[in-house]
Formats: structure tokens, C-alpha cells, sequence
């Protein structure tokens, strides 16, 4: 079996950083203890990027130093000293020392400088040969014509086979994008036909430096900008030695302005100019010289971050050097980046095959579910079959941000609702690209009407007038409700600024539960270090009787089976089996036997203590003859108060990523945020929804 990869190209710009998130992606999600491992890296004197982009996203428990082996100019000395056994040997033994720990690795070459190319090919062929590793090979595709990626294909493969590496697949970056269509069925499909040969399109996004990088690597003050702001793509640099108007003429979308800190006229028309609706919105400001804006200035310019927060940088350099320097920054992936990570596995996760990759590499599937692996098996799901989820909160920041990082990473098809033109404006003022998403004002909406009827003929019985209902549908979660109801959206998500009430009380109304379901109930999934443990109810009903406590416990079975969470029922009390008494436990007992009766497929246990649910040493003792003691997977608790407190314990307690709530039981999903939920939350749930919806569609096809 392959344990391990070895990223590698023969010429420079072939996109490494891509393939290299795109393969840890995919491998992560499959593999525990996964290593990444840098043979050589540039320097020493700055950590090296994509270690600390890779060790960063992906929980890495690996020292910096032990990833890599040699700096670039050490690597090459010694191997013009003739020394590169040594060389050799010594990146065999780190390489080595990390296989110890993990289970696979996945290598990265070298960089390309364009002074010593030759030497680099040599030098991580004879790498990847002596440490058995595979190659996806790259192949630069930018500016290049169908028949000269062809050729390139052609001798990077051949180049690389002559020294004896394993070419595993070739993946060619930077192709521009109207050459793939052709390309499925054109010259490269022919030559390679028993090959595997993947085309990716150049991403703009990709191809251009952010502000942060430009901080970075001129070594500037951040006078203002969050981290979030400094993602923002720097798309041209535009130096300011006009005059204010007739340098605004010159403004472009995304340009990042560079003018010495004590021209409060560029600096004050630039930010007036980023607030405007009919101005291009800036990257940031750059201020050369080692000026800082007057006090009067800095107070005027903190007004225009509260709405509209532009990076303000410093630094020492002259506006001619500064100017220069910025625009010889190269763009990186950097671990903050994440609208350019999202853009990056889009590209590679929708060009790439990746189960036929997957079974080109030989992975085997590991047993334990990291919460990183269970968070990727969401968004690869939910991409499978991208569904349309609403979002009621459209005006609201972290829905925006989460929203821009879905669209790119395509695991939902989404509709904001709200005022399109702030939900324009603050997406500009942050620098995000919702171009795919569909924006409704449901106050102005064409279809309130109908919707307004469909409420008051599901409602009429309560005593609403059809005016009454037509006004109710002016509220976002009633109108995104009845889009869910109507067919318009597979799934609504919405508790970022809402109540839980506000969001449940219009799914009962108008979406309702399921036949057969007398509740509907909640489940937190819980990712503990390696694996996954379905909780329910922790969040909605708060005393069940038993009948409801058994609907639970089967909704909550068929959640974690459609997220490919095998079932294995322990319904939870403080006794286990036969050994306590009282009404608490009859409850248990009773609606353990009513899934039995219910569901006699079902692999049930009932009453149950904790530990004997999950811990096998106890089970053996408590109760030896159980299939599911010791090895349960959903854990169904008797009431709120104990299933909201516990799984609060072990969330702060043992460090578990609790995703959740995910509601059950509706006739179609609809999930609840915390108010105080991160954009990270907001994305497992809309790829959570976006699943439930996936089955409901299965179901009705």
C-alpha cells in the first residue's frame, strides 16, 4: 500500500500550493496521523509558507523543524560538494523518523527560483525515487496552447519516469479556462486516454497577492485591518502623485493605493471613494515614507472603518521603492486565507476525480473520525449533490462570510434574504464575491403574495386573515420557511441573529413534522479526538415521555445514518440494566422496549449508564453480553437538563467540536444556529442541511 506522495514539477509557477492543499483535503478526510513532509525548503531566516499553511488547517501534531530537512542553498552546496548521499540520507531519516508517527505523508519538492532549475528536477527525482514515493506530476498550463500542454505532459511524465520516480497522475495548473471543454474531448483525451491526466482552469483569485502578503513581505505596520480584511486580493497598484481628482480617475476595482502618509487629500478621497456606491471599492492603503496621518486625519479615518474597514498599512520605504517592491510580491496560500483556500480546493476538487485518485493512491479508510475528517466528509457530501439552502440572515456578517466561502467551495446552491443593496454593500466593504448567490428582500418580493395565501390557507383554522398572513411573509424566517415549504430551497438555516423560537415556531407552522413523528427534537454531533458520538435531545424538548423519548432516539438514528454514522442506540439513565428502580428509569426502560417494538431493526440498549455505553472495560463488567455497550454511537439522554448539561461538559471539558444542533422530524430541514455561533459553525450547518435535504429528495424521487 502506498504511504506517501511526492508532489513534484519540472518548471516553475505549477501551482504546487494547490495540489498540495487539494491532496491533504482528500487525504485527511480519510487518514489518521497524516504527515507533510518538505524536503527542502527556501529558507531559514522566514518559516516557510505552505508548512505553515498545511501544519496550520490541518492540526498537524508535528514540530516545524521536523518538517523539512535542508534549506535550499545548504541542499545545493553540499550536493555541488559532492555530498548528495549525505544530502540523501539525512532527508531518508527525517522522512523516516515522521513515518514513525504517521500513517501516511504527503512530500512537497522544491520551489522553482529559475536559476537552478536543472539541478531541482534532478534533485527531487532522486528524493521521491529513494523514499518510493508516487508522483502527481505538474505541468504549468498558463499561456499555453492544447498542444503545447501536450507536449509538456508528454516530457514531464517521460522525464521524470527515465529517472525511475512512479508517475502517479499529472495534474496540469493554470489552464485557461475555455481550453477544458475542448480538452474533454481533443488531443490530450486522446493521447492519455490510459492516463490520468487532470486540467485545471487558472483561478484569478489565486493568481494575484492579498494585502496581508504584501504586508508581510515588505515588513509593514498594520495601522488598521482586522485579519479578515487583509485577505483582500490586491488586483493592481495604483500610486498616488496626482492631484486627488484626477487621480480618482485612475482608481480601479481591488487596487491597492500607495501614497506617502501625509497626503490626507488621496487618503480621505480613497476611503470616501471606497464608501460610494459609484467608485471602485479599494484593496487598502499603502503609506510610504514612515508617515502616519495627522491626528485630526486618524479621526476622520476611524469614523470610515466602522462601516467601511479598509486596511491602512505603513511603511518606511519611498513611494518609487515601495511601489516596486509591492509589485514583485508573489501570491501564497497563506493560513489565514481562507475565501483563497476555498478557492483553491473549488478548483481542485472540481477538476480532479477524486474517488479515481483515491484508489490510484491505495488508501485504505481509517477506523477513527477526527473532527476535521467528519467536517470534510460534510462538504464533500453536500457538494455531491449541491442542493439551494436559504438563508434568512443575509445582512448579517458571519452569514456573508460563510456564504462567500460555500459558494467557492460549492456545497450549496444559496439565497440571501434582506435588502440586496446592503447586502451589496457590506459584501463590497469586505471584499467578498457573493456573484452566485440569489438575494431576495422579501418585503419587496414578487411572490409574497402567493406566499401569504399558502400561509393563510395553512393558518385560517387558527383565525388569520389572509392581510395578516400576507404581512407575516415580510419576515425573513417566514418567508425562507415557506420557500423550504414551496420547493424553492431544499433546507432553511438561520439563528445567527435569531431566537431558536423565531426559528423553529414558522417550520411547525407551515413545514410541520414528519407521519409518524410526535416531536420534533435536536442532535449534537459530537467529535471527540477519534471518533464521532451522536447526542440528542440537548436542545428542544425538555421533560419527553417515554413515547416521545423512543421517537427521538429513532429520528436520531436514521441523523447519524445518513451522515454515515452506523447506529448503535444507548438510551441513558443513571442505572444500567436492572440495577435501579424508579419512575426516571421506567421511563428509559419503556421507551427503550417501544423502539424495540417500533424499529426492530434497530440496534438498541436500554437503560444505560454512560460509561457503559462507551467505554468498553465498563460494558465487560456491566453488561458483558451487549452488542452495543462499550461501542454505542448515538447516545438518546432522558431530558434536557442532563443532554444540554452533558454535552456542554464534554465539550469544554474533554475539547470536543460540538456541530450542532441539527433539528429532526420535520417534513423537511430546517436547522438552528447559536447566536454566538463562527463562520465555521455557520458552514457545517449549511453543509448539514444541505445533506438532510439531499435525503428528503432521495425519499420523494
Amino acid at each position: 500500500m502506498t504511504r506517501s506522495l511526492y508532489i513534484a514539477g519540472i518548471e516553475p509557477q505549477s501551482g504546487k500550493s494547490v495540489v498540495a492543499l487539494g491532496l491533504m483535503e482528500l487525504l485527511s478526510k480519510r487518514i489518521g496521523r497524516i504527515g507533510y513532509f518538505r524536503p527542502v525548503i527556501p529558507s531559514d531566516e522566514v518559516r516557510d509558507n505552505n508548512i505553515e499553511l498545511i501544519r496550520s488547517r490541518y492540526g498537524l501534531a508535528l514540530a516545524y523543524h521536523d518538517m523539512y530537512a535542508y534549506t535550499h542553498d545548504t541542499a545545493r552546496r553540499l550536493s555541488i560538494d559532492g555530498r548528495m548521499e549525505s544530502v540523501l540520507k539525512t532527508i531518508m531519516d527525517r522522512f523516516r523518523a515522521m513515518q514513525s508517527q504517521c500513517r501516511f505523508i504527503l512530500c512537497e519538492g522544491t520551489d522553482f527560483t529559475g536559476i537552478a532549475s536543472a539541478f531541482e528536477f534532478d534533485f527531487n527525482a532522486e528524493v521521491a525515487r529513494n523514499l518510493g514515493s508516487p508522483l502527481p506530476a505538474l505541468v504549468n498550463g498558463k499561456d499555453r496552447s492544447l498542444d503545447k500542454i501536450r507536449a509538456a505532459i508528454s516530457v514531464t511524465r517521460e522525464a521524470f519516469e527515465k529517472k525511475g520516480c512512479t508517475v502517479l497522475a499529472t495534474i496540469v495548473n493554470r489552464v485557461a479556462p475555455g481550453l477544458l471543454a475542448t480538452a474533454a474531448d481533443g488531443p490530450i483525451a486522446e493521447t492519455f486516454a490510459d492516463e490520468d491526466v487532470y486540467l485545471l482552469p487558472e483561478e484569478p483569485s489565486l493568481a494575484k497577492p492579498t494585502v496581508g502578503d504584501i504586508a508581510t513581505v515588505l515588513q509593514t505596520d498594520i495601522l488598521y485591518g482586522a485579519p479578515e480584511d487583509l485577505n483582500r486580493e490586491v488586483l493592481a497598484i495604483k500610486a498616488a502623485a496626482m492631484n486627488l481628482p484626477n487621480f480618482l480617475q485612475h482608481v480601479t476595482e481591488g487596487a491597492l493605493v500607495i501614497t506617502p502618509g501625509d497626503r490626507a487629500d488621496v487618503i480621505l478621497g480613497s476611503l470616501a471613494a471606497a464608501a460610494s456606491n459609484t467608485s471602485p471599492t479599494i484593496a487598502g492603503l499603502l503609506l510610504s515614507g514612515g508617515i502616519t496621518p495627522e491626528p485630526a486625519v486618524q479621526s476622520l479615518v476611524e469614523g470610515f472603518q466602522t462601516q467601511w474597514p479598509i486596511p491602512i498599512l505603513v511603511t518606511h520605504q519611498d513611494t518609487y521603492t515601495t511601489v516596486m517592491a509591492a509589485s514583485q510580491v508573489r501570491p501564497s496560500l497563506a493560513a489565514t486565507s481562507d475565501r483563497k483556500i476555498a478557492a483553491a480546493l473549488g478548483v481542485f476538487e472540481s477538476h480532479v476525480d477524486l474517488k479515481r485518485l483515491e484508489s490510484r493512491i491505495n488508501v485504505v479508510r481509517s477506523t477513527q473520525v477526527t473532527p476535521l475528517m467528519f467536517e470534510y466528509e460534510l462538504i464533500e457530501q453536500a457538494r455531491s449533490d449541491c442542493q439551494q439552502i436559504v438563508l434568512p440572515e443575509g445582512e448579517e456578517e458571519r452569514i456573508l462570510r460563510a456564504a462567500d466561502i460555500l459558494l467557492k467551495r460549492q456545497a450549496a446552491d444559496l439565497t440571501l434574504l434582506g435588502n440586496p443593496d446592503i447586502i451589496s454593500q457590506k459584501a463590497g466593504a469586505m471584499g467578498l464575491d457573493l456573484a452566485g448567490a440569489d438575494i431576495i428582500n422579501p418585503l419587496t418580493a414578487g411572490r409574497r403574495p402567493a406566499f401569504g395565501r399558502v400561509f393563510h390557507d395553512l393558518r385560517k383554522h387558527k383565525g388569520i386573515s389572509l392581510e395578516m398572513a400576507t404581512d407575516t411573509m415580510a419576515a425573513v424566517n417566514y418567508f425562507g420557511t415557506m420557500m423550504v415549504h414551496n420547493g424553492d430551497a431544499g433546507g432553511m438555516v438561520s439563528g445567527a441573529v435569531h431566537t431558536t423560537r423565531d426559528t423553529i415556531r414558522p417550520a411547525l407552522q407551515i413545514i410541520r413534522t414528519r407521519p409518524g413523528v410526535s416531536v420534533v427534537s435536536s442532535v449534537f454531533f459530537m467529535c471527540l479526538a477519534s471518533r464521532v458520538l451522536v447526542y440528542g435531545d440537548c436542545a428542544v424538548n425538555p421533560d419527553p415521555t417515554a413515547a416521545e423519548l423512543a421517537d427521538i432516539a429513532i429520528s436520531s438514528a436514521e441523523t447519524a445514518a445518513t451522515y454515515g454514522i452506523e447506529p448503535r442506540i444507548a438510551m441513558c439513565s443513571y442505572a444500567t440494566g436492572h440495577s435501579g428502580q424508579g419512575k426516571d428509569v421506567d421511563k428509559v426502560r419503556d421507551a427503550t422496549q417501544i423502539v424495540r417494538e417500533r424499529q426492530p431493526d434497530l440496534m438498541v440498549e436500554g437503560p444505560i449508564q454512560y460509561d457503559a455505553a462507551v467505554d468498553m472495560g465498563v460494558a465487560r463488567a456491566k453488561l458483558p453480553d451487549s452488542s452495543i455497550a462499550g461501542r454505542a454511537t448515538v447516545l438518546i439522554f432522558p431530558d434536557l437538563n442532563t443532554g444540554n448539561n452533558l454535552y456542554k461538559a464534554v465539550q469544554r471539558s474533554a475539547g470536543a467540536v460540538a456541530i450542532g444542533p441539527v433539528l429532526q422530524g420535520l417534513n423537511k430541514p430546517v436547522n438552528d444556529l447559536s447566536r454566538g455561533c463562527t463562520i465555521p459553525d455557520i458552514i457545517n450547518t449549511v453543509a448539514i442541511t444541505a445533506i438532510q435535504a439531499q435525503a428528503v429528495k432521495g425519499l420523494r424521487s
